[in-house]
Protein backbone atom coordinates (compact mmCIF):
# COMPACT_ATOMS: atom_id res chain seq x y z
CA UNK A 1 0.00 0.00 0.00
CA UNK A 2 1.43 3.37 -0.95
CA UNK A 3 2.22 6.15 1.52
CA UNK A 4 -0.08 8.39 -0.50
CA UNK A 5 -3.09 6.21 0.18
CA UNK A 6 -2.18 6.16 3.85
CA UNK A 7 -1.90 9.91 4.23
CA UNK A 8 -4.94 10.94 2.21
CA UNK A 9 -7.66 8.53 1.17
CA UNK A 10 -6.44 5.81 3.52
CA UNK A 11 -6.98 7.96 6.58
CA UNK A 12 -10.54 8.76 5.53
CA UNK A 13 -11.58 5.10 5.59
CA UNK A 14 -9.16 3.83 8.25
CA UNK A 15 -6.74 1.86 6.07
CA UNK A 16 -3.74 0.47 7.92
CA UNK A 17 -0.35 -0.89 6.76
CA UNK A 18 -1.56 -4.47 7.21
CA UNK A 19 -4.74 -4.01 5.15
CA UNK A 20 -5.06 -4.50 1.41
CA UNK A 21 -7.12 -2.27 -0.88
CA UNK A 22 -7.88 -5.25 -3.12
CA UNK A 23 -9.07 -7.37 -0.21
CA UNK A 24 -11.22 -4.54 1.14
CA UNK A 25 -12.91 -4.03 -2.24
CA UNK A 26 -13.56 -7.76 -2.66
CA UNK A 27 -15.03 -7.81 0.87
CA UNK A 28 -17.30 -4.88 0.01
CA UNK A 29 -18.53 -6.65 -3.12
CA UNK A 30 -19.19 -9.78 -1.07
CA UNK A 31 -21.23 -7.87 1.51
CA UNK A 32 -23.25 -6.20 -1.23
CA UNK A 33 -24.21 -9.44 -2.94
CA UNK A 34 -25.05 -11.02 0.43
CA UNK A 35 -27.52 -8.25 1.33
CA UNK A 36 -28.69 -6.74 -1.96
CA UNK A 37 -31.88 -8.80 -1.68
CA UNK A 38 -33.13 -6.05 0.65
CA UNK A 39 -33.53 -3.78 -2.39
CA UNK A 40 -36.45 -5.91 -3.53
CA UNK A 41 -37.74 -7.40 -0.27
CA UNK A 42 -38.00 -4.18 1.74
CA UNK A 43 -40.32 -2.30 -0.66
CA UNK A 44 -42.52 -5.38 -0.75
CA UNK A 45 -43.03 -5.22 3.01
CA UNK A 46 -43.41 -1.44 3.26
CA UNK A 47 -46.06 -1.41 0.53
CA UNK A 48 -48.13 -4.10 2.24
CA UNK A 49 -46.84 -6.98 0.11
CA UNK A 50 -46.92 -4.89 -3.09
CA UNK A 51 -50.57 -3.94 -2.55
CA UNK A 52 -49.70 -0.28 -3.19
CA UNK A 53 -47.38 0.08 -6.22
CA UNK A 54 -46.60 3.76 -5.69
CA UNK A 55 -45.34 3.07 -2.16
CA UNK A 56 -43.39 0.11 -3.51
CA UNK A 57 -41.63 2.35 -6.03
CA UNK A 58 -40.96 5.08 -3.46
CA UNK A 59 -39.63 2.55 -0.95
CA UNK A 60 -37.45 0.95 -3.64
CA UNK A 61 -35.54 4.19 -4.19
CA UNK A 62 -35.64 5.04 -0.47
CA UNK A 63 -34.21 1.65 0.48
CA UNK A 64 -31.18 2.21 -1.72
CA UNK A 65 -30.60 5.80 -0.55
CA UNK A 66 -30.91 4.78 3.11
CA UNK A 67 -28.46 1.91 2.58
CA UNK A 68 -25.98 4.28 0.93
CA UNK A 69 -26.27 6.85 3.73
CA UNK A 70 -26.00 4.29 6.53
CA UNK A 71 -23.10 2.43 4.97
CA UNK A 72 -21.18 5.62 4.16
CA UNK A 73 -21.47 6.55 7.83
CA UNK A 74 -19.63 3.36 8.69
CA UNK A 75 -17.07 4.07 5.98
CA UNK A 76 -16.10 7.57 7.10
CA UNK A 77 -17.34 8.03 10.69
CA UNK A 78 -16.64 4.65 12.30
CA UNK A 79 -14.19 3.44 9.59
CA UNK A 80 -15.55 -0.09 9.96
CA UNK A 81 -16.38 -2.76 7.33
CA UNK A 82 -20.10 -2.87 8.12
CA UNK A 83 -23.12 -2.07 5.99
CA UNK A 84 -26.58 -0.80 6.89
CA UNK A 85 -30.03 -1.04 5.36
CA UNK A 86 -33.65 -1.37 6.49
CA UNK A 87 -33.77 -4.29 8.90
CA UNK A 88 -35.64 -7.48 8.16
CA UNK A 89 -38.27 -8.16 10.79
CA UNK A 90 -38.53 -4.47 11.54
CA UNK A 91 -39.95 -3.88 8.05
CA UNK A 92 -42.46 -6.68 8.58
CA UNK A 93 -43.45 -5.09 11.89
CA UNK A 94 -43.87 -1.78 10.05
CA UNK A 95 -46.22 -3.44 7.58
CA UNK A 96 -48.38 -5.06 10.25
CA UNK A 97 -48.45 -2.02 12.55
CA UNK A 98 -48.96 0.75 10.01
CA UNK A 99 -49.89 -0.47 6.53
CA UNK A 100 -52.58 -2.80 7.88
CA UNK A 101 -53.97 -0.19 10.31
CA UNK A 102 -57.34 1.51 9.75
CA UNK A 103 -57.49 4.41 7.31
CA UNK A 104 -55.67 5.36 4.13
CA UNK A 105 -52.53 3.20 3.66
CA UNK A 106 -50.70 6.06 1.92
CA UNK A 107 -51.28 8.34 4.91
CA UNK A 108 -50.49 5.56 7.38
CA UNK A 109 -47.22 5.01 5.55
CA UNK A 110 -46.16 8.58 6.35
CA UNK A 111 -47.42 8.33 9.93
CA UNK A 112 -45.42 5.16 10.43
CA UNK A 113 -42.32 6.97 9.23
CA UNK A 114 -42.94 9.58 11.95
CA UNK A 115 -42.76 6.82 14.56
CA UNK A 116 -39.51 5.59 13.03
CA UNK A 117 -38.05 9.10 13.04
CA UNK A 118 -38.83 9.57 16.73
CA UNK A 119 -37.30 6.21 17.61
CA UNK A 120 -34.23 7.17 15.58
CA UNK A 121 -33.86 10.42 17.49
CA UNK A 122 -34.05 8.48 20.76
CA UNK A 123 -31.33 6.15 19.41
CA UNK A 124 -29.25 9.22 18.65
CA UNK A 125 -29.72 10.65 22.16
CA UNK A 126 -28.69 7.36 23.76
CA UNK A 127 -25.66 7.14 21.46
CA UNK A 128 -24.46 10.70 22.07
CA UNK A 129 -24.74 10.32 25.85
CA UNK A 130 -22.94 6.98 25.75
CA UNK A 131 -25.82 5.12 27.41
CA UNK A 132 -26.32 2.84 24.45
CA UNK A 133 -22.73 1.58 24.38
CA UNK A 134 -22.76 1.34 28.19
CA UNK A 135 -25.74 -0.98 27.92
CA UNK A 136 -23.91 -3.07 25.35
CA UNK A 137 -20.76 -3.36 27.46
CA UNK A 138 -22.78 -4.40 30.51
CA UNK A 139 -23.99 -7.63 28.95
CA UNK A 140 -22.90 -10.75 30.88
CA UNK A 141 -19.86 -12.52 29.46
CA UNK A 142 -21.82 -15.68 28.67
CA UNK A 143 -24.21 -13.69 26.47
CA UNK A 144 -21.36 -11.87 24.75
CA UNK A 145 -19.93 -15.23 23.71
CA UNK A 146 -23.22 -16.86 22.72
CA UNK A 147 -24.57 -13.92 20.71
CA UNK A 148 -22.06 -14.33 17.84
CA UNK A 149 -22.78 -18.05 17.68
CA UNK A 150 -26.52 -17.43 17.74
CA UNK A 151 -26.19 -14.95 14.92
CA UNK A 152 -24.20 -17.58 13.05
CA UNK A 153 -27.09 -20.04 13.33
CA UNK A 154 -29.50 -17.28 12.38
CA UNK A 155 -27.48 -16.41 9.28
CA UNK A 156 -27.18 -20.07 8.32
CA UNK A 157 -30.94 -20.53 8.70
CA UNK A 158 -31.56 -17.57 6.42
CA UNK A 159 -29.15 -19.14 3.95
CA UNK A 160 -30.89 -22.52 4.10
CA UNK A 161 -34.19 -20.82 3.35
CA UNK A 162 -32.69 -18.78 0.54
CA UNK A 163 -31.27 -21.95 -0.95
CA UNK A 164 -34.68 -23.63 -0.83
CA UNK A 165 -33.32 -26.34 1.47
CA UNK A 166 -35.52 -25.37 4.42
CA UNK A 167 -39.18 -24.78 3.56
CA UNK A 168 -42.52 -24.57 5.34
CA UNK A 169 -44.16 -27.90 6.05
CA UNK A 170 -46.21 -29.98 8.44
CA UNK A 171 -43.27 -29.95 10.86
CA UNK A 172 -42.88 -26.13 10.56
CA UNK A 173 -39.71 -26.57 8.50
CA UNK A 174 -38.70 -29.47 6.29
CA UNK A 175 -36.91 -30.39 3.07
CA UNK A 176 -38.69 -29.61 -0.21
CA UNK A 177 -39.81 -32.26 -2.69
CA UNK A 178 -36.52 -32.91 -4.47
CA UNK A 179 -38.20 -35.16 -7.05
CA UNK A 180 -39.24 -31.97 -8.81
CA UNK A 181 -36.25 -30.68 -10.81
CA UNK A 182 -37.63 -27.13 -10.71
CA UNK A 183 -37.10 -27.33 -6.96
CA UNK A 184 -34.03 -29.57 -6.90
CA UNK A 185 -32.09 -27.56 -9.49
CA UNK A 186 -31.76 -24.35 -7.44
CA UNK A 187 -31.07 -26.39 -4.28
CA UNK A 188 -28.26 -28.24 -6.06
CA UNK A 189 -26.84 -24.96 -7.36
CA UNK A 190 -26.72 -23.59 -3.81
CA UNK A 191 -25.14 -26.73 -2.34
CA UNK A 192 -22.46 -26.88 -5.03
CA UNK A 193 -21.80 -23.19 -4.48
CA UNK A 194 -21.34 -23.82 -0.75
CA UNK A 195 -18.96 -26.70 -1.41
CA UNK A 196 -17.02 -24.60 -3.92
CA UNK A 197 -16.47 -21.90 -1.26
CA UNK A 198 -14.77 -24.46 0.97
CA UNK A 199 -12.76 -25.86 -1.95
CA UNK A 200 -11.54 -22.42 -3.03
CA UNK A 201 -10.68 -21.65 0.59
CA UNK A 202 -8.74 -24.88 1.14
CA UNK A 203 -6.86 -25.33 -2.14
CA UNK A 204 -6.87 -21.77 -3.48
CA UNK A 205 -3.99 -19.39 -2.99
CA UNK A 206 -3.69 -15.61 -3.05
CA UNK A 207 -6.75 -13.81 -4.41
CA UNK A 208 -8.59 -17.09 -5.05
CA UNK A 209 -8.49 -18.00 -1.37
CA UNK A 210 -9.45 -14.50 -0.24
CA UNK A 211 -12.27 -14.28 -2.79
CA UNK A 212 -13.62 -17.76 -2.06
CA UNK A 213 -17.05 -16.47 -1.03
CA UNK A 214 -17.40 -14.26 -4.11
CA UNK A 215 -16.31 -17.14 -6.33
CA UNK A 216 -18.83 -19.41 -4.63
CA UNK A 217 -21.57 -16.86 -5.34
CA UNK A 218 -20.54 -16.75 -9.01
CA UNK A 219 -20.49 -20.56 -9.22
CA UNK A 220 -24.01 -20.77 -7.77
CA UNK A 221 -25.24 -18.04 -10.13
CA UNK A 222 -23.97 -19.80 -13.25
CA UNK A 223 -25.29 -23.19 -12.10
CA UNK A 224 -28.67 -21.68 -11.23
CA UNK A 225 -29.25 -20.43 -14.76
CA UNK A 226 -27.93 -23.65 -16.27
CA UNK A 227 -30.08 -25.89 -14.08
CA UNK A 228 -33.22 -23.80 -14.51
CA UNK A 229 -32.51 -23.19 -18.21
CA UNK A 230 -33.40 -19.53 -17.86
CA UNK A 231 -31.80 -16.20 -18.71
CA UNK A 232 -31.53 -13.10 -16.50
CA UNK A 233 -34.37 -10.64 -16.99
CA UNK A 234 -33.87 -6.89 -17.31
CA UNK A 235 -36.69 -4.48 -16.43
CA UNK A 236 -35.54 -0.90 -16.93
CA UNK A 237 -38.93 0.62 -17.73
CA UNK A 238 -39.91 1.21 -14.10
CA UNK A 239 -36.88 3.34 -13.18
CA UNK A 240 -38.47 6.67 -14.17
CA UNK A 241 -41.74 5.85 -12.43
CA UNK A 242 -39.87 4.83 -9.29
CA UNK A 243 -38.18 8.21 -9.01
CA UNK A 244 -41.49 9.99 -9.63
CA UNK A 245 -43.26 8.05 -6.87
CA UNK A 246 -40.30 8.57 -4.55
CA UNK A 247 -40.64 12.32 -5.00
CA UNK A 248 -44.32 12.12 -4.04
CA UNK A 249 -44.20 9.68 -1.11
CA UNK A 250 -40.55 9.25 -0.08
CA UNK A 251 -40.57 12.39 2.06
CA UNK A 252 -43.93 11.72 3.73
CA UNK A 253 -42.43 12.19 7.18
CA UNK A 254 -42.36 15.94 6.50
CA UNK A 255 -46.10 16.15 5.78
CA UNK A 256 -48.22 17.66 8.62
CA UNK A 257 -50.91 15.05 7.97
CA UNK A 258 -48.45 12.27 8.81
CA UNK A 259 -47.78 13.73 12.26
CA UNK A 260 -51.47 14.30 12.90
CA UNK A 261 -52.43 10.71 12.10
CA UNK A 262 -49.49 9.29 14.07
CA UNK A 263 -50.87 10.72 17.31
CA UNK A 264 -54.62 10.87 16.66
CA UNK A 265 -55.18 8.10 19.22
CA UNK A 266 -57.23 6.08 16.72
CA UNK A 267 -55.25 4.94 13.70
CA UNK A 268 -52.55 3.09 15.64
CA UNK A 269 -54.47 2.75 18.88
CA UNK A 270 -54.17 4.87 22.02
CA UNK A 271 -51.31 7.26 22.70
CA UNK A 272 -49.89 4.60 25.05
CA UNK A 273 -49.92 2.13 22.16
CA UNK A 274 -48.01 4.63 20.03
CA UNK A 275 -45.45 5.11 22.81
CA UNK A 276 -44.97 1.36 23.07
CA UNK A 277 -44.52 1.17 19.31
CA UNK A 278 -41.71 3.70 19.61
CA UNK A 279 -40.18 1.80 22.54
CA UNK A 280 -40.46 -1.48 20.65
CA UNK A 281 -38.67 -0.17 17.57
CA UNK A 282 -36.00 1.28 19.89
CA UNK A 283 -35.43 -1.98 21.73
CA UNK A 284 -35.47 -4.23 18.68
CA UNK A 285 -33.06 -2.05 16.72
CA UNK A 286 -30.79 -1.53 19.71
CA UNK A 287 -30.29 -5.21 20.39
CA UNK A 288 -30.23 -6.28 16.76
CA UNK A 289 -27.38 -3.81 16.27
CA UNK A 290 -25.59 -4.82 19.46
CA UNK A 291 -25.88 -8.48 18.54
CA UNK A 292 -24.67 -7.89 15.01
CA UNK A 293 -21.70 -5.81 16.16
CA UNK A 294 -20.60 -8.43 18.66
CA UNK A 295 -20.95 -11.17 16.07
CA UNK A 296 -19.17 -9.48 13.20
CA UNK A 297 -16.45 -7.92 15.37
CA UNK A 298 -15.72 -11.29 16.95
CA UNK A 299 -15.39 -12.75 13.46
CA UNK A 300 -12.94 -9.97 12.48
CA UNK A 301 -10.94 -10.04 15.74
CA UNK A 302 -12.07 -6.45 16.32
CA UNK A 303 -12.97 -6.82 20.00
CA UNK A 304 -11.15 -4.92 22.72
CA UNK A 305 -9.59 -6.47 25.82
CA UNK A 306 -12.98 -6.53 27.53
CA UNK A 307 -14.57 -8.46 24.69
CA UNK A 308 -16.52 -5.44 23.39
CA UNK A 309 -16.50 -4.15 19.78
CA UNK A 310 -13.87 -1.53 19.05
CA UNK A 311 -15.23 2.04 18.71
CA UNK A 312 -18.69 0.81 19.68
CA UNK A 313 -19.80 4.39 20.42
CA UNK A 314 -19.13 5.43 16.83
CA UNK A 315 -20.84 2.32 15.51
CA UNK A 316 -23.94 3.04 17.57
CA UNK A 317 -23.91 6.64 16.37
CA UNK A 318 -23.80 5.47 12.74
CA UNK A 319 -26.82 3.27 13.36
CA UNK A 320 -28.90 5.93 15.08
CA UNK A 321 -28.20 8.60 12.45
CA UNK A 322 -29.02 6.12 9.68
CA UNK A 323 -32.38 5.27 11.26
CA UNK A 324 -33.39 8.94 11.44
CA UNK A 325 -32.15 9.56 7.89
CA UNK A 326 -33.93 6.46 6.60
CA UNK A 327 -37.27 7.66 7.90
CA UNK A 328 -36.73 10.92 6.02
CA UNK A 329 -36.39 9.09 2.71
CA UNK A 330 -39.32 6.78 3.28
CA UNK A 331 -38.09 3.54 4.83
CA UNK A 332 -38.35 1.71 8.13
CA UNK A 333 -35.61 1.34 10.75
CA UNK A 334 -32.11 1.16 9.28
CA UNK A 335 -29.76 -1.15 11.11
CA UNK A 336 -26.39 -2.84 10.81
CA UNK A 337 -26.79 -5.97 8.70
CA UNK A 338 -25.68 -9.40 9.87
CA UNK A 339 -24.69 -10.05 6.26
CA UNK A 340 -21.77 -7.69 6.89
CA UNK A 341 -20.13 -10.77 8.37
CA UNK A 342 -19.73 -12.21 4.87
CA UNK A 343 -17.48 -9.30 3.91
CA UNK A 344 -15.62 -9.55 7.21
CA UNK A 345 -15.00 -13.24 6.53
CA UNK A 346 -13.56 -12.22 3.16
CA UNK A 347 -11.00 -10.01 4.88
CA UNK A 348 -12.77 -6.66 5.21
CA UNK A 349 -11.45 -4.68 8.15
CA UNK A 350 -11.83 -0.97 7.30
CA UNK A 351 -14.22 1.63 5.97
CA UNK A 352 -13.14 0.88 2.40
CA UNK A 353 -15.22 -2.28 2.57
CA UNK A 354 -18.28 -0.22 3.54
CA UNK A 355 -17.48 2.40 0.88
CA UNK A 356 -17.40 -0.29 -1.80
CA UNK A 357 -20.74 -1.69 -0.65
CA UNK A 358 -22.28 1.79 -0.61
CA UNK A 359 -21.03 2.49 -4.13
CA UNK A 360 -22.64 -0.70 -5.45
CA UNK A 361 -25.92 0.22 -3.77
CA UNK A 362 -25.77 3.66 -5.38
CA UNK A 363 -25.29 2.11 -8.82
CA UNK A 364 -28.51 0.18 -8.30
CA UNK A 365 -30.48 3.43 -8.39
CA UNK A 366 -30.27 3.31 -12.19
CA UNK A 367 -29.02 -0.21 -12.84
CA UNK A 368 -31.09 -2.26 -10.41
CA UNK A 369 -31.62 -5.19 -12.82
CA UNK A 370 -27.90 -5.94 -12.63
CA UNK A 371 -28.21 -6.70 -8.92
CA UNK A 372 -31.22 -8.83 -9.76
CA UNK A 373 -29.05 -11.12 -11.87
CA UNK A 374 -27.70 -12.68 -8.67
CA UNK A 375 -30.45 -15.06 -7.49
CA UNK A 376 -31.16 -15.72 -3.84
CA UNK A 377 -29.80 -19.25 -4.10
CA UNK A 378 -26.42 -17.78 -5.04
CA UNK A 379 -26.04 -15.60 -1.93
CA UNK A 380 -27.39 -18.37 0.31
CA UNK A 381 -24.12 -20.38 0.33
CA UNK A 382 -22.23 -17.31 1.56
CA UNK A 383 -24.61 -16.94 4.51
CA UNK A 384 -24.39 -20.64 5.42
CA UNK A 385 -20.59 -20.53 5.24
CA UNK A 386 -20.38 -17.42 7.42
CA UNK A 387 -22.77 -19.01 9.91
CA UNK A 388 -20.39 -21.95 10.14
CA UNK A 389 -17.47 -19.64 10.89
CA UNK A 390 -19.33 -17.71 13.57
CA UNK A 391 -20.58 -20.78 15.39
CA UNK A 392 -17.09 -21.39 16.80
CA UNK A 393 -17.60 -18.51 19.26
CA UNK A 394 -19.85 -20.70 21.39
CA UNK A 395 -16.96 -22.93 22.41
CA UNK A 396 -15.77 -20.14 24.73
CA UNK A 397 -18.90 -20.53 26.91
CA UNK A 398 -18.26 -22.33 30.20
CA UNK A 399 -20.59 -25.30 29.82
CA UNK A 400 -19.67 -26.63 33.25
CA UNK A 401 -21.33 -23.61 34.91
CA UNK A 402 -25.02 -24.07 34.16
CA UNK A 403 -25.86 -20.60 35.44
CA UNK A 404 -23.94 -19.30 32.42
CA UNK A 405 -24.52 -22.19 30.04
CA UNK A 406 -28.33 -22.06 30.10
CA UNK A 407 -28.72 -18.33 29.26
CA UNK A 408 -26.06 -18.75 26.59
CA UNK A 409 -27.86 -21.73 25.08
CA UNK A 410 -31.22 -19.97 25.15
CA UNK A 411 -29.75 -16.97 23.33
CA UNK A 412 -28.09 -19.33 20.84
CA UNK A 413 -31.14 -21.37 19.94
CA UNK A 414 -33.88 -18.74 20.18
CA UNK A 415 -32.36 -16.48 17.53
CA UNK A 416 -32.82 -18.84 14.57
CA UNK A 417 -35.99 -20.49 15.88
CA UNK A 418 -37.83 -17.18 16.38
CA UNK A 419 -36.11 -15.46 13.45
CA UNK A 420 -34.95 -12.65 15.70
CA UNK A 421 -31.61 -11.64 17.18
CA UNK A 422 -33.33 -9.44 19.75
CA UNK A 423 -35.55 -12.29 21.01
CA UNK A 424 -32.45 -14.37 21.66
CA UNK A 425 -30.84 -11.56 23.63
CA UNK A 426 -34.10 -10.90 25.48
CA UNK A 427 -34.76 -14.44 26.66
CA UNK A 428 -31.08 -14.96 27.41
CA UNK A 429 -31.08 -11.83 29.58
CA UNK A 430 -34.30 -12.76 31.37
CA UNK A 431 -33.10 -16.27 32.16
CA UNK A 432 -29.71 -14.95 33.32
CA UNK A 433 -31.29 -12.50 35.77
CA UNK A 434 -33.67 -15.10 37.20
CA UNK A 435 -30.85 -17.61 37.70
CA UNK A 436 -28.64 -15.01 39.40
CA UNK A 437 -31.50 -13.99 41.70
CA UNK A 438 -32.50 -17.47 42.82
CA UNK A 439 -28.96 -18.81 43.21
CA UNK A 440 -27.81 -15.89 45.35
CA UNK A 441 -25.24 -14.70 42.80
CA UNK A 442 -26.96 -11.43 41.92
CA UNK A 443 -24.65 -8.41 42.21
CA UNK A 444 -24.48 -4.70 41.35
CA UNK A 445 -22.99 -5.44 37.92
CA UNK A 446 -26.24 -7.19 36.97
CA UNK A 447 -28.38 -4.06 37.32
CA UNK A 448 -28.12 -3.09 33.65
CA UNK A 449 -28.99 -6.55 32.35
CA UNK A 450 -31.90 -6.56 34.81
CA UNK A 451 -33.25 -3.32 33.36
CA UNK A 452 -32.92 -4.86 29.89
CA UNK A 453 -34.80 -7.95 31.01
CA UNK A 454 -37.61 -5.90 32.58
CA UNK A 455 -37.98 -3.75 29.46
CA UNK A 456 -38.26 -6.84 27.31
CA UNK A 457 -40.82 -8.36 29.67
CA UNK A 458 -42.87 -5.17 29.38
CA UNK A 459 -42.55 -5.30 25.62
CA UNK A 460 -43.81 -8.88 25.48
CA UNK A 461 -46.68 -8.14 27.85
CA UNK A 462 -47.80 -4.83 26.35
CA UNK A 463 -46.96 -5.14 22.65
CA UNK A 464 -47.76 -8.08 20.34
CA UNK A 465 -44.68 -10.16 19.58
CA UNK A 466 -43.19 -9.89 16.11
Amino acid sequence: MSDKSQTKFGKLVGLKPDTSIKTEIIAGITTFFAMCYIIFVNPDFLSGKSAHPAIFNAAYIGTIIAAVIGTLLYAFLAKKPFAQASGMGLNAFFMVSFMFAVGDPYVNYGAGLVIILISGLIFLLLSVTGLRSYIAKSLPDCLKKSIPAGIGLFIAFIGLQGAGISVDGATLVCLPDLRNWAVAGPVLAALLGLISIVIFNKVGTGWMKKASIVLGILVSTVLYYLFTWTLPEFELGQIGQSFQDFGQYGFSVFKPESWKVAFDGVTFGSIFSVIMLIVTFCLVDMFDTIGTLYGTCAQANMLDKNGDPEDIEKCMLCDSIATAAGSMVGVSTVTTFVESASGVAEGGRTGLTALTTAALFAICLVLSPIAGIIPGVATAPALIYVGLLMLKNFKAVDMEDLSSALPAFIALIVMPLTYSISNGIALGAISYVLIQLFTGKYSKKDIVVTVIAVLFILRYVLVPAM
